[in-house]
């Protein structure tokens, strides 16, 4: 009878509607971390925005002159002058040559065991480990000869791709430049209505 009633409750279960459980792919993905706005970077090009989230738990120092650059308007205008594909897109020099910086002095290594990974963003410098100032560079892809030589002071959260477009050489023949970089916060600040830097005001009718 035991046996009887084990093989009815098995036909049972085997009848029954098997459960859809859902697929890591099916599933929805996390919500975002919603942006600091007083620390992001946001990083005008032609082709679009590049939304970075600078880390001030990483390089204090270093985010406080990126900062300070931004809010001084001193990265508008400048060029990528080094682009080497596979490898990063340097920029923030001036003078558009690799050896040029901000009127003010240079800023400590603040080294950590963060990996350069795709969409990193770290601080150039010279050989020696105390020398960055206003250059940077943008990771493509992991590059792991950096980590712990060079400092990680931020990354992309949006319009990576559009870092991807931009024009390759050492120096690029016709390098593309940084239209305006600013902090998010600052933007959010400016009072409603207020026309954005080169735009052209509206007409009257």
């Amino acid at each position: 009878m035991r046996l009887l009633t084990s093989l009815i409750l098995a036909a049972a279960v085997l009848a029954a509607p098997a459960l859809v459980m859902p697929t890591l792919a099916q599933q929805p993905p996390p919500a975002a971390k919603p942006l600091d706005p007083q620390n992001t970077l946001v990083i005008e090009l032609k082709t679009g925005k590049v939304m970075i989230q600078l880390r001030p738990d990483l390089a204090p120092k270093h985010v406080e002159r990126v900062k300070q650059l931004a809010k001084e308007k001193f990265y508008d205008g400048t060029v990528w002058h080094r682009v080497i594909p596979g490898f990063m897109a340097q920029g923030g020099d001036p003078t558009g040559t690799g050896t040029g910086g901000s009127k003010y002095g240079n800023v400590k290594a603040e080294f950590t065991p963060t990996q350069f990974e795709r969409g990193t963003v770290g601080a150039a410098r010279s050989q020696s480990p105390d020398s960055a100032n206003s250059q940077f560079f943008i990771c493509f892809t992991h590059t792991p000869f950096l980590n712990g030589n060079y400092t990680v002071w931020g990354r992309v959260v949006d319009g990576m791709q559009f870092v991807d477009q931009i024009a390759k050489g050492e120096p690029p023949a016709n390098p593309d430049k940084i239209i305006k970089a600013y902090i998010l916060a600052d933007a959010q600040a400016a009072p409603a209505g207020t026309a954005p830097a080169g735009a052209a005001p509206a007409q009257k009718k």
